[in-house]
């Protein structure tokens, strides 16, 4: 839930900021929206959108499995997580406007409406699910890992 208030009050203040500027405002797609087809800046389509954000979710979240899941990792998790943050942006933005959070896309496209709040549950589906598929190989990825030291230690 502090996510999702987060998310809206972070929307409120770019609505406030940005209004509707002619390049960056919500009436001309701006605003932090997420979106496909017309609404992405590369025209991707609703399949090419949704493998978007389920990969880069992934990614994302199992990088932030595997750095905090050791103590000794603490001091460089960090900066980790947020270099990966950066790169999965870069690669996104272009394509989807990057969402990999649905509180972050639902507060954009309820006050857009539109378009946008049609195509807001592809950027809450998508990273849902890739986040899911992240815990799942982070799981198996650590039993391999303690299977594989046990075995290093016999």
């Amino acid at each position: 839930m502090a996510q999702f208030l987060g998310g809206f009050v972070g929307a409120l203040l770019l609505y406030a900021i940005l209004g509707d500027h002619e390049v960056l405002g919500v009436a001309n797609g701006g605003f932090g929206c997420n979106g496909y087809g017309e609404l992405s800046n590369a025209n991707i389509s609703m399949y090419g959108a949704f493998f978007t954000e389920l990969i880069l979710t992934f990614a994302f979240v199992l990088v932030i499995l595997g750095v905090t899941s050791k103590p000794e990792y603490a001091p460089v998790a960090g900066l980790i997580i947020g270099l990966t943050l950066i790169v999965i942006h870069i690669v996104g933005i272009p394509l989807t406007g990057t969402s990999v959070n649905p509180a972050r896309s639902l507060a954009p496209a309820i006050l857009k409406g539109g378009m946008a709040m049609q195509q807001v549950p592809l950027f809450i589906i998508a990273p849902l699910l890739g986040g899911m598929l992240a815990a799942l190989a982070s799981g198996f990825l650590t039993e391999e890992a303690a299977a594989s030291d046990s075995d290093d230690e016999e």
